[in-house]
């Protein structure tokens, strides 16, 4: 099977280095990338068998293509690979939003192709072909979005490729999805984001960051992600992640009112607080 991979980033390259650790006899990864310095470092880091910079080249006898860009390019990528996809061929992504992805893929990709929407709930703070790993994806969480008129058949092979990264198959709903990691995923970038612009624009900022230890290293992890591909993420989930904004804005409030009052429920506040991310650790290794 030749499976051709646009996107040679933090999860087109782990995707690329996973399928090739566990590679069964007959099966090829080609890869595509704006820029051939990316596509000589994937071939050197063994993320793929051969690369192109030409879209055309990595698709028009591919049977498997993984799209694992920014999720406001994969509208265009969708423009410009369909006509030369092959009758049969299965085709996916990895976008953290979803609903922008499947009406794009309903509109422009041909019915001789079947697509079925992916997420992988992993990543990491660093980000290009240099940061990708192959244990990226194991034990995560792997959302699965099939478009309707995808084959089980076509859907099989991408569970199967999923198994393959070492991850969970998980099948959800575009809109469902898309609310509920804006307010698992995307909020929270939002927020380590938030937090970085206002204290290193605070005058005090150098003092500050010689105190500033494990707490605000943790916090502020996110807001060295990638800014194109979480510009791109905001951008296509605008109403869901307003609403968890607006529902995060009235908890600190909440919170902002227990201490102004010396409020002694703010100790009652913080221990639900702790509970409840205790419980949900136990339930991730249950």
């Amino acid at each position: 099977m030749l499976v051709s991979i646009i996107g040679l980033g933090l999860i087109g390259g782990s995707i690329g280095l996973a399928l090739r650790q566990g590679k069964k006899p007959g099966w090829e990864v080609v890869g595509y990338s704006r820029h051939q310095e990316t596509v000589a470092k994937a071939l050197s880091s063994g993320a793929i068998e051969r690369g192109a910079t030409n879209l055309k080249d990595v698709v028009k006898q591919a049977e498997f293509v993984i799209i694992a860009t920014p999720v406001l390019t994969v509208k265009e990528i969708f423009s410009v690979i369909a006509p030369y996809l092959p009758s049969g061929c299965i085709v996916t992504d990895t976008a953290s939003t979803k609903v922008q992805v499947m009406k794009w893929a309903e509109e422009i990709l041909l019915p001789r192709v079947d697509f079925v929407g992916g997420h992988p709930m992993a990543g990491r703070e660093t980000y290009g072909i240099q940061a990708a790993k192959a244990e990226l994806f194991r034990g995560c969480t792997y959302c699965l979005t099939p478009s309707k008129r995808a084959s089980q058949k076509s859907i099989d092979t991408v569970i199967s490729m999923v198994k393959k990264l070492g991850a969970r198959p998980f099948f959800i709903d575009a809109q469902e999805h898309d609310n509920l990691v804006a307010g698992i995923s995307h909020l929270p970038m939002l927020l380590s984001a938030a937090l970085v612009s206002l204290t290193t624009k605070n005058p005090s900022w150098s003092k500050m960051s010689k105190l500033a230890a494990s707490g605000y290293h943790d916090l502020s992890r996110l807001a060295l992600g990638n800014p194109e591909v979480n510009a791109h993420i905001c951008l296509s989930n605008k109403e869901a992640i307003v609403n968890w904004i607006d529902k995060f804005s009235q908890e600190l409030e909440r919170y902002r009112q227990l201490v102004a009052d010396g409020d002694k429920r703010l100790e009652q506040a913080l221990t639900e607080a702790q509970e409840a991310r205790q419980e949900w650790l136990n339930n991730l290794s249950a």
